[in-house]
């Protein structure tokens, strides 16, 4: 319920603009980085665990041969490869950075909103705001869905 009224000079009248951060586009700014940043931070810890745990086997794989036990050597090499084939699928570092991103971008244009500074400080921030909210939000779909694809087209070709 923060409000920050700005008086605006005008020769015959006073305007009074209002930017309130209950308005719509200022609404899905908050949903949208909160989305962004959660799902950020998800990817990061999935990304992390996972190489980890590869390291954690692949280290293992030599004392594990080195007693002979051949077929637990050969178990390790085989989860090195599906915890890397997860990686590579699911996309968990790319997704980390590509969310992060957004979200740092989402984050400076509340900022500015709510400085009423840069691309705000006109007679239409509300209107500006959606814009460019949209704006990221498309820009990071597109992206995303392009990773997909390529992806699916790397797969395929491995098969």
């Amino acid at each position: 319920m923060n409000e920050v009224k700005l008086e605006i000079d005008a020769p015959t009248s006073p305007k009074v603009e209002t930017l309130s951060e209950n308005s719509v586009p200022f609404a899905r700014l908050e949903d949208q980085l909160q989305w962004y940043d959660k799902k950020s931070t998800w990817n990061k810890t999935v990304y992390k665990q996972l190489k980890l745990l590869a390291l954690v086997i692949a280290v293992s794989i030599p004392l594990a041969a080195l007693t002979g036990f051949v077929k637990i050597t050969a178990v390790l090499g085989a989860l090195i490869a599906f915890l890397e084939g997860l990686q590579q699928l699911n996309q968990y570092h790319d997704n980390w950075i590509s969310y992060r991103s957004t979200a740092e971008a989402l984050k400076h244009e509340k900022f500015l909103y709510l400085a009423n500074a840069g691309p705000y400080a006109g007679d239409t921030p509300d209107t500006v705001l959606a814009d460019r909210v949209e704006s990221l939000v498309s820009q990071e779909h597109a992206k995303w869905a392009s990773t997909q694809e390529q992806t699916a087209k790397t797969q395929n070709a491995k098969n």
